[in-house]
């Protein structure tokens, strides 16, 4: 059992990561029923929440269906963070998040996300402010340092393990590769193993197989794993990569029925929670991913990304499935 707090996980938890415009609570909801162990919010603004912004307060929705789930915040300024803890406190979450990783260099330029990682001395002071203003557990997630030649995470950790966070998650590349290259797990693996680290140390980054997964649980030996982009379109990734560290056997791929299923419930989840509009429209980002790899497949996605009445959406859905029937994909 791994512990946050007094949060209690299974062995090697696997964790959703906080992504933005994608770690809503339909796609939760998605990932949780396929097996994902805690997940996060979107990031969100520390200041955007004390300023009352709409689609920064949007973003504290939780539901009890998803717990364990944190809420995770970036700032620069310790004020606003320890404010907009205080405030994540309220809508009751399981633990607080904070963000030291996000490269986007609409966050970078305003010295939060990964622009903190070129002052260890602010991330400390940063952390430890919203570690003083909430009684919930506070974790971070970040990156290994600014650049190759500013790796800092072994400090970070200590650092932070010592103002109090109860986890800490890495993502194996500096904010200068980006999304870019390989993610470097050694040195995560070097921290976990630091006699000195007691806090739960989750890795993140290329993580896309069950094959992965195991190969880099037994390689790093840390205490679980979080996973991003794999999971968009996919949220089977979680059950799969389960299956196969218990029968070492791969689970059958989705059929057109489940990517149909799978699709069809994030829509509806979508315009439930953001209204009938919103909902149709922010979805079709999603569709490709569905339904990615499936051959002839052009006229169907066509429709789903221009149509903009549910009922219409939905007759499309079971045109797919009749369509597809019988066929492997």
């Amino acid at each position: 059992m791994v512990k946050i707090g007094k949060i209690e996980l299974p062995d090697f938890p696997l964790l959703l990561a906080p992504m933005e415009d994608v770690s809503d609570p339909p796609f939760r909801r998605l990932c949780k029923l396929h097996g994902a162990d805690l997940m996060y919010s979107e990031f969100i603004s520390s200041e955007g929440l004390i300023r009352d912004a709409i689609k920064s307060r949007q973003k504290l929705d939780i539901f009890d269906y998803e717990r364990p789930v944190g809420i995770q915040i970036f700032g620069g300024d310790e004020e606003a963070m320890a404010m907009s803890a205080k405030i994540v406190e309220t809508v009751q979450p399981d633990l607080v998040d904070i963000n030291f990783g996000c490269p986007v260099k609409k966050v970078v330029c305003k010295g939060a996300g990964a622009g903190v990682l070129k002052d260890i001395d602010l991330m400390v002071r940063l952390t430890k402010a919203v570690v003083k203003s909430t009684h919930l557990p506070v974790t971070v997630k970040t990156r290994l340092g600014w650049d190759e030649s500013s790796i800092n995470i072994d400090e970070v950790a200590e650092r932070l393990q010592d103002v109090g966070i109860h986890a800490l998650t890495v993502h194996g590349r500096t904010r200068a590769q980006m999304y870019k290259g390989h993610s470097d797990w050694s040195h995560i693996a070097r921290v976990k193993n630091n006699p000195r680290i007691k806090i739960p140390i989750f890795g993140n980054g290329d993580i896309d197989s069950p094959e992965k997964a195991l190969e880099y649980k037994n390689k790093y030996g840390l205490d679980g794993i979080m996973i991003g982009r794999a999971a968009i379109g996919y949220p089977w990734i979680f059950d799969e990569i389960k299956h196969y560290f218990k029968t070492g056997e791969h689970l059958a791929s989705p059929n057109i029925t489940d990517r149909v299923e799978a699709a069809r419930n994030h829509l509806i989840w979508s315009m439930e929670w953001k209204g009938e509009r919103v909902g149709i429209v922010e979805m079709r980002r999603h569709y490709t991913n569905y339904f990615k790899g499936i051959p002839h497949f052009k006229e169907h996605r066509n429709k789903l990304v221009t149509l903009d009445e549910h009922n219409a959406l939905l007759q499309v859905f079971d045109d797919i499935i009749q369509d597809y029937s019988g066929q492997l994909v």
